[in-house]
């Protein structure tokens, strides 16, 4: 939400005072980091496309609310017994009361019980220690299978971590401006922000359990497997490094397709980061001593090359960055475990270690 900062805070009149759009984000340093969880689980990504929809002092709550639930069960046909929504369940130290108007419109659509009280951790949503914040309404999908769900509740599972019980839908209701002393002050107007994981959405409307069994990830994934001998689906630790690969791959060529190059400062270092992340991964755990994810670019710009142009015409430098980084940090890996071996070795000969 940082482009439209400006028009939250009452500092500037947007063209329009309604918009959709995809944001390519970048989720790994910061609050909001997810960079541990991502291949180990599979539903976090270090890049996911957020589906957006905005209102700048335009439609509140009631529409955000009324269109979300058409759009899940009428257009995308997602039945409504797989959903749960949560609401503010208020905060006393803020002086916040529950949310009940976003309470008495869902309840127009779904089940009270599937309505659940969220604290502010989940349910009021904000950047940072300052700036513009609210209460939100998030939807949850549960995909478990039939007999999962007559054995455990999925009301019990909403935030927490269950792999096919996530949130695909996240309300925001801008109405407050959090101050430099802590404090808020109500927005001059009343804001929607609202974003929907694109790759999450995949997946349940294409039957799977898992995002990378989408058609967002699959490419990849079979690709690395041509080129490790691999399979994917044989052991949990290959599994995780496929993933992590496939994953890291997308967030470091969109960057640097967009500008960002790796460095060791700033922005740069981030994308280096999750670069030899992968690297890593496939070191240990898929036996690969020689650069090859950069092979994977062709791939991804074939991929989505047509709704990401900058793929294609970006593809060189894009596979030249990844290489020459893979080269760099492969030569570092193979020094540093000569080393330790040297070490080792040397320990051994002076009866320090057996």
């Amino acid at each position: 939400m940082n482009q439209f900062k400006e028009y939250f805070l009452g500092n500037s009149e947007p063209k329009n005072n309604r918009v959709a759009d995809s944001q390519k984000c970048l989720r790994v340093s910061g609050k909001h980091n997810d960079l541990e969880e991502v291949g180990v689980d599979t539903y976090h990504h270090t890049m996911f496309e957020m589906l957006g929809n905005w209102s700048f002092g335009d439609y509140f709550k009631k529409e955000a609310i009324d269109w979300a639930w058409e759009l899940l069960t009428e257009v995308y046909k997602i039945p409504k017994d797989h959903l749960y929504v949560t609401i503010f369940e208020g905060d006393d130290t803020e002086g916040l009361s529950r949310d009940t108007e976003a309470y008495d419109f869902w309840k127009q659509h779904i089940a009270e019980d599937r309505i659940l009280n969220g604290n502010k951790k989940d349910n009021f949503w904000e950047m940072g220690a300052q700036g513009p914040c609210g209460p939100c309404s998030e939807i949850h999908v549960d995909i478990r299978s039939d007999k999962e769900k007559q054995e455990v509740d999925g009301a019990t599972l909403v935030n927490m971590d269950h792999p096919q019980v996530i949130e695909i839908w996240n309300l925001v209701f801008m109405q407050f401006n959090r101050l430099a002393d802590g404090s808020l002050e109500n927005l001059p107007a009343q804001h929607v922000d609202t974003g929907m994981g694109f790759e999450r959405l995949a997946m349940v409307l294409q039957g799977v359990k898992s995002n990378y069994d989408t058609d967002v990830f699959q490419p990849l994934i079979r690709e690395i497997e041509t080129i490790t001998g691999h399979a994917y689906g044989k052991t949990e630790q290959e599994d995780i490094a496929i993933r992590v690969i496939a994953d890291h791959v997308r967030a470091v060529s969109f960057s640097i397709a967009d500008g960002q190059l790796p460095s060791n400062n700033g922005a740069g270092y981030v994308i280096r980061m999750i670069l030899r992340r992968a690297i890593r991964y496939g070191f240990t755990y898929l036996d690969r001593k020689e650069p090859f994810i950069y092979q994977l670019v062709t791939t991804l710009s074939k991929q989505l090359g047509e709704a990401f142009p900058e793929l294609k015409s970006q593809k060189n430098l894009i596979l030249n960055v990844i290489k020459e980084e893979e080269i760099s940090f492969l030569r570092t890996l193979e020094n540093g475990l000569a080393l330790l071996d040297s070490m080792i070795a040397n320990l051994k000969s002076q009866g320090r270690i057996l």
